[in-house]
């Protein structure tokens, strides 16, 4: 298993909702969904460091 860690995380009421309705529609907890968008982006801002 992954090792985790736990934050707190304060966010605009209007984000989270945003975020909460995201994470609905893509069967996902809204965990699940953040950890996915972070990761979407980390993957993209490496694949752009690489690219020339």
């Amino acid at each position: 298993m992954e090792e985790t860690t736990r934050i707190t995380l304060r966010l605009p009421t209007d984000l989270h909702e945003w975020l909460a309705a995201q994470a609905k529609s893509a069967r996902r907890s809204l965990n699940s969904e953040i950890v996915h968008r972070l990761e979407t982006e980390r993957d993209a801002a490496e694949t752009d460091a690489e690219s020339p």
